[in-house]
């Protein structure tokens, strides 16, 4: 960082700017004499007319007074720069001076979970039967399956019933061309017979298709009543949840108040020192240096 001489006394900024152009203009005179400086005279004689065609201008002879003034002007102005800049710096860097909380920002805090329990379907009834219950199972359904097949539309017994009938006794082949030989049919079956027959698979198809379906509800209403359970204590887990959430959900919701009630505080009192600072900076002089004071004081005459 630069030296300054900012005090609370000496010149203004305003009293600095103004030396500092006087200076410059006084060097800037005296740079103009010396570069007119020459090593002769030329002086043309016509018809007894004398025309000077280069005019004399010798070294001063104070020529080291003068560049030691010269320069001493420049050193004043770029000490009264110096300071002005430094001043101009300060102030901007005040005013481009952040705040910077030194609080922790309070963390959003881990929720709650829980672990969702997933419903059973009829496979988890199935295995819910015995094995000897769900081998009568197995059992009554290929009883109910195969004498339904048997006994129902379009089954053997169905088509023997419906044939029956319709059956001649006596039928005609053709065995030699134009000639027909008698066929005798002798039917096996009577007409009460198999409906005995399908009076008694009935009632065994109606006996076994009950015990299946026994099962089928069973199975159903285990799987219901386990989905029930489960949908419960689901329900009672994820109240659980939301309690212990909303309670974390407040507390965070409190510190964070809190966090931020400090923090504009500290936001205040930064701005209300900041601002303190670039008034103290902005009232700030620049101290002569001694060795100045002299150029100083001779304009300071001059502004007066």
């Amino acid at each position: 960082m630069k030296k300054n001489s900012l005090s609370t006394a000496g010149l203004s900024l305003s009293q600095a700017q103004s030396i500092s152009n006087l200076c410059n203009q006084r060097a800037k005179d005296i740079e103009a004499d010396l570069k007119n400086v020459n090593n002769v005279e030329k002086v043309l004689k016509i018809n007894n007319e004398v025309y000077v065609e280069t005019t004399a201008k010798k070294l001063p002879e104070n020529t080291i007074e003068i560049l030691s003034e010269k320069a001493k002007l420049h050193a004043c102005q770029a000490f009264l720069m110096e300071n002005i800049k430094a001043k101009d710096q300060l102030i901007t860097e005040l005013q481009r001076k952040v705040f910077v909380s030194n609080l922790e920002e309070p963390k959003i805090p881990e929720y709650k979970t829980y672990d969702e329990l997933p419903l059973v379907n009829e496979v988890w009834g199935w295995g819910q039967l015995s094995v000897s219950e769900y081998n009568e199972y197995l059992e009554a359904e290929a009883y109910a399956s195969h004498i339904g097949q048997f006994i129902h539309k379009d089954g053997k017994l169905d088509t023997l019933r419906r044939e029956l009938p319709n059956i001649k006794t006596l039928e005609w082949i053709t065995i030699k061309d134009g000639e027909k030989t008698p066929l005798k049919v002798t039917i096996h079956h009577t007409q009460s017979q198999l409906l005995e027959l399908h009076e008694n698979l009935a009632a065994m198809h109606r006996k076994y298709e009950q015990r299946v379906n026994y099962f089928k509800a069973k199975v159903k209403n285990m799987v219901t009543e386990e989905n029930a359970r489960i949908s419960k204590e689901n329900a009672f887990k994820l109240a659980e949840v939301i309690k212990e959430n909303e309670i974390l959900e407040k507390e965070f919701t409190n510190l964070y108040k809190n966090y931020q009630s400090e923090n504009l505080k500290l936001k205040q009192d930064f701005e209300v020192s900041r601002q303190e600072q670039i008034k103290e900076v902005s009232s700030l002089r620049i101290q002569v240096d001694p060795r100045f004071q002299e150029v100083v004081n001779f304009f300071l005459s001059k502004m007066a």
